[in-house]
C-alpha cells in the first residue's frame, strides 16, 4: 500500500497510511461517515486535507449522488493528477435497498460528439438493487 501512495506522488505518513486502509476495507464507495467511524479519533482537517489530496492526484475520486450525497472511491491506477485527469470507464451503481454505490467496469463509454459543446467529464449513474440485496 506504502507503493501506492509513492507511484501517485502522495507523500507516506501514519494517518494516509490509516485512510488508505479504510478505503482497501470495502468492496464500494463510502461516505465520510464511515471513513471517520472507521478511523476513530483523528483529526478532522487533517482528513480533509487527505482526501483532497488523495483526488488531487488520481488515488481516490468523488461520487455525488442525487440529494448531494457523496461518497468516495478508490481510482483505476491509470488516473492521472487532478480532477481533468481522472480516467474512469465505470458505471456508479446506486442500490436502492442498501444505498450502497459501486463502480462497475463496463467494456467502453459511449462516444459523445455534440456539436458547439465540449464534453470533459461523464459521469453515468445507475439504480437498481445490488446481487448481496437480491440474496
Amino acid at each position: 500500500m506504502e507503493n501506492l501512495l509513492k507511484n501517485k506522488n502522495i507523500r507516506v505518513t501514519p494517518f494516509r497510511m490509516d485512510v488508505l486502509r479504510v478505503f482497501n476495507s470495502f468492496e464500494n464507495a463510502i461516505s465520510l461517515s464511515q471513513i471517520e467511524e472507521k478511523l476513530g479519533s483523528f483529526d478532522r482537517i487533517t482528513l480533509y486535507r487527505t482526501l483532497k489530496s488523495f483526488q488531487e492526484n488520481g488515488l481516490i475520486h468523488e461520487i455525488v449522488m442525487p440529494g448531494d450525497i457523496k461518497k468516495y472511491a478508490m481510482c483505476e491506477e491509470k488516473c492521472g493528477h487532478k480532477e481533468h485527469n481522472h480516467q474512469h470507464e465505470h458505471i456508479h451503481f446506486h442500490c436502492k435497498k442498501c444505498s450502497e454505490v459501486y463502480c462497475l467496469d463496463i467494456p467502453a463509454l459511449p462516444n459523445f460528439h455534440f456539436t458547439n459543446y465540449t464534453i470533459e467529464n461523464v459521469e453515468i449513474q445507475v439504480k437498481g438493487i445490488c446481487e448481496k440485496c437480491q440474496k
